[in-house]
């Protein structure tokens, strides 16, 4: 019984930090209210309380990763509901995305070199800033480890958060597609919610930077695991 416990418990823990502290981020919408960073600090205190590790956890909540497969496909919708959009702007779009994603992949690769990351943790790192699903196809996809990548992921999008709301105040992004596309291409999920809070323009362009950049990513995988080895 103690195993059935355990498991229930864990699912318990996440599934109900995220509806317990969602409100919390809706009353006070900052980086250090976001579930992305207080779940996860939950799940540690929890986890150091009871001297519980991470293969204990994710062994009873994999499914909960699992389920990232099937909202892959709800990616596309977004695209077609907002195919005038996309037809619009495509050109800030696609230069907006390519740039993006090139830096994002380029620093984060340059980085871990730098500070002496080798292997699988520097792979990894590499599809950082698009969103989980996505991630972690393209981490498989050029040997990194998908689950690292997904913690990678979150520490990106809440970092992203914090540095796109700095970024607004310092620079005159006066354009909604600039703003969306800031939060988009830089914060993937996290920054899409953001830039909805700011306005639905904003949210629209975000949705869609972060869905072009995800399947970019995807299909330019094999040549970066090409270039990368």
């Amino acid at each position: 019984m103690r195993a059935e416990f355990v498991s229930l418990a864990w699912l318990a823990a996440t599934l109900g930090g995220y509806y317990l502290l969602k409100p919390l981020y809706r009353r006070l919408p900052r980086w250090w209210t976001s579930p992305l960073f207080t779940v996860p600090l939950l799940l540690i205190a929890l986890g150091l309380l009871f001297g519980m590790d991470y293969p204990s956890y994710i062994r009873d909540t994999h499914w909960l990763v699992l389920m990232l497969g099937p909202a892959t496909a709800a990616f596309a919708l977004p695209i077609w509901r907002h195919r005038a959009l996309v037809r619009r702007q495509w050109p800030a779009l696609a230069a907006g995305v390519l740039g993006g994603s090139t830096v994002a992949m380029t620093s984060a690769w340059g980085l871990a070199t730098l500070f002496g990351l080798g292997g699988e943790v520097r792979l990894s790192l590499v599809p950082r800033s698009i969103t989980t699903p996505l991630a972690m196809l393209v981490s498989a996809d050029i040997g990194g480890v998908p689950e690292l990548t997904a913690l990678f992921v979150v520490i990106t999008g809440v970092a992203g958060i914090a540095l796109g709301e700095l970024l607004l105040k310092w620079l005159p992004l006066r354009s909604a597609l600039a703003r969306g596309a800031l939060f988009g291409v830089g914060a993937h999920g996290a920054g899409t919610a953001r830039a909805w809070d700011i306005g639905s323009e904003e949210g629209t362009v975000a949705s869609l930077a972060m869905v072009l950049g995800g399947l970019l990513n995807v299909l330019a995988a094999p040549g970066v695991a090409w270039l990368l080895r």
